[in-house]
């Protein structure tokens, strides 16, 4: 049975050195305001590890391969970055990772351009992406145009999505994501493959949401959102072959553990083979995400 993390980010060497400097040269207020921060009990929010360290992170938690997802970038250049440091990741072990594109829908034919060049280095899916976090209507024809394409070139499209409920906090840098939209979305493209971050934010709490076929839900940041039953709830929920799971890594899950990094991965492991559905456990923990992906076994 492959395990496959289908939700991780990664950094080139010039952010890690310097994320918050990163930040404001780039002009990404927002990703700094999420990511390079410290909680109350003055841990970081995140980690900054090298490449090897998260191959070598896969290795003990016992994950076989990593899907790379970008970022929801505010500038079309840090799109571009992010991608090219993709591309190398992957080619230079492509039996470990694969890797979507970061792109912002503002840039217009540069960024339908991006798209097309990070297709050709071997990306195979459009994301993390955040319309509402990026202040790009779900309606500009310029968003439009970055999704149909998707859909043209057959890559899966990853978004971001949060809780409508108070119960996951009010964090900083917290946007507000409808439902609805993602539920319109998904109808207006039904060739196109969606999967959306989170749990698609609990959606099956929501009275009147139903999400056709195109869409799956990935399980990232659970441990830090949701209670351990969310696996019973969510499964049934959103299918069995429609769940993948995901960690958000190097996102520290377990703040009050101690411990960051490595147990983001393989702690969220272990509990999700404790929660998982014996029926179900192979589907989520890589078997959709490799169909879903067309990943070699």
């Amino acid at each position: 049975m492959p395990v496959i993390d289908a939700h991780v980010h990664l950094y080139p060497p010039e952010l890690n050195r310097d994320p918050a400097g990163w930040a404001a040269v780039q002009r990404e207020t927002h990703w700094a305001t999420l990511c390079v921060r410290k909680r109350k009990n003055g841990r970081p929010v995140q980690a900054f590890p090298s490449l090897h360290e998260l191959l070598r992170t896969m290795d003990s938690a016992g994950v076989d391969r990593a899907v790379l997802l970008g970022w929801y970038w505010e500038h079309h250049a840090s799109c571009v970055v992010q991608n090219q440091f993709y591309a190398k990741c992957v080619r230079a072990h492509p039996d470990r990772l694969a890797a979507f594109a970061a792109v912002h829908p503002a840039a217009g034919e540069a960024a339908l351009a991006e798209i097309r060049r990070a297709h050709d280095d071997g990306l195979i899916g459009l994301g993390e992406l955040s319309p509402h976090s990026q202040h790009i209507a779900l309606h500009d024809p310029r968003w439009l145009a970055v999704v149909a394409l998707a859909g043209e070139l057959g890559l899966p499209v990853n978004l971001h999505v949060t809780d409508p409920s108070p119960t996951t906090g009010n964090y900083p840098g917290r946007v507000e994501t409808p439902l609805d939209d993602f539920v319109s979305l998904a109808q207006v493209f039904p060739a196109v493959n969606f999967v959306l971050a989170h749990w698609g934010g609990r959606w099956w709490r929501q009275a009147g949401i139903r999400f056709p076929v195109n869409v799956y839900f990935d399980t990232a940041a659970s441990p830090l959102l949701y209670e351990q039953g969310v696996f019973f709830e969510g499964v049934p929920a959103c299918g069995e072959s429609r769940v993948l799971w995901g960690t958000d890594y190097p996102l520290d899950l377990y703040p009050r553990a101690g411990s960051a990094g490595m147990e983001t991965m393989r702690g969220f492991l272990a509990q999700a083979r404790e929660a998982l559905p014996e029926a179900s456990a192979a589907d989520v923990l890589g078997v959709n995400a490799a169909r879903l992906l067309r990943m070699d076994a």
